[in-house]
């Protein structure tokens, strides 16, 4: 009720001020429609991404196996609206306009978990909660595989430039806390360019769903991870995006910029240049963990 009133009152004001400034009447039709989609779009009182984000008219959600990755991304819990991104130590970001929510990603105070690594952490959560922790393994820049299975039993990596070598020099360690070590170790030795060379490539926009990631690999580079997927009757699709950041900082839902009466959706296309946020891929590129 609060947010129809809310909006009510915000739709009479453009009204109002559209008039006295004699403003074009298509230039407040529009206006006054942007508005409305951008209520429409979002439950600011909602707490996960599928409940903060309302679907666009004409469209549904598709529909994933419970269980699944993808409905775990759905539902990923997001802090209240209006909270800010927050940097590895504390401080606020500077640009505080780009979202509509902050996942409840905890941010380590080391600065490790950027952009990729942030990404990194979300896939080997869900794989350990759903007990397929023998999957948990990432790729060096060098190229060298390391797994959480042989890190928790205690071999270590030896690294001289590019070359890596493994060895048994700790005792076996199966605790959560270890595997955050775990993943400290491969946020500082992976990242988008590691990334990049190891996932599967999208090839299709139309193989694009949940879970698949947009990228550019480099130093530096860019990843984010959709999130949610639509569908209209004419099959076209609508995605939902989040990511880290560099500085290591709160993983957040990001608004489209480019397209506010569609925000946060984005309709994604490949090779095309995509903005997010406070990052535009160029040549848009999709990769999707193995």
């Amino acid at each position: 009720m609060r947010k129809i009133v809310f909006l009510a009152i915000v739709l009479i004001s453009v009204l109002v001020i559209g008039y006295e400034l004699k403003l074009d009447p298509k230039v407040i039709t529009k206006t006054v429609t942007k508005i409305n989609n951008e209520f429409d779009l979002l439950n600011k009182d909602s707490l996960t991404i599928r409940s903060r984000v309302n679907v666009p008219k004409g469209y549904k959600r598709v529909v994933y196996k419970e269980g699944s990755f993808e409905a775990y991304l759905r539902n990923y819990k997001l802090k209240p609206y209006n909270s800010k991104i927050i940097n590895y130590d504390g401080s606020p970001y500077f640009w505080q306009n780009g979202h509509v929510g902050i996942l409840e990603v905890p941010v380590p105070k080391n600065g490790l978990q950027q952009c990729a690594d942030a990404l990194i952490r979300i896939r080997s959560e869900y794989l350990w909660e759903k007990n397929r922790k023998e999957e948990i393994g990432f790729n060096f820049t060098s190229g060298h595989y390391c797994s959480w299975k042989d890190y928790s039993i205690g071999y270590r990596p030896k690294i001289n430039g590019n070359k890596v070598t493994f060895s048994k020099t700790a005792k076996a360690n199966y605790t959560k806390e270890n595997f955050y070590n775990y993943l400290n170790l491969i946020y500082t030795y992976s990242g988008t360019l590691s990334l990049y060379h190891e996932l599967t490539k999208i090839n299709s926009v139309e193989e694009i769903k949940i879970g698949d990631m947009l990228i550019k690999g480099g130093s530096p580079g860019h990843i984010v991870m959709v999130c949610d997927e639509v569908v209209n009757e004419e099959g076209n699709k609508l995605y939902l995006l989040f990511q880290g950041n560099t500085p290591a900082q709160s993983v957040h839902l990001v608004k489209n910029l480019e397209a506010i009466n569609l925000s946060p959706w984005y309709d994604l296309k490949l090779n095309s240049e995509i903005g997010v946020s406070n990052y535009t891929f160029s040549n848009s590129e999709y990769a999707r963990f193995k």
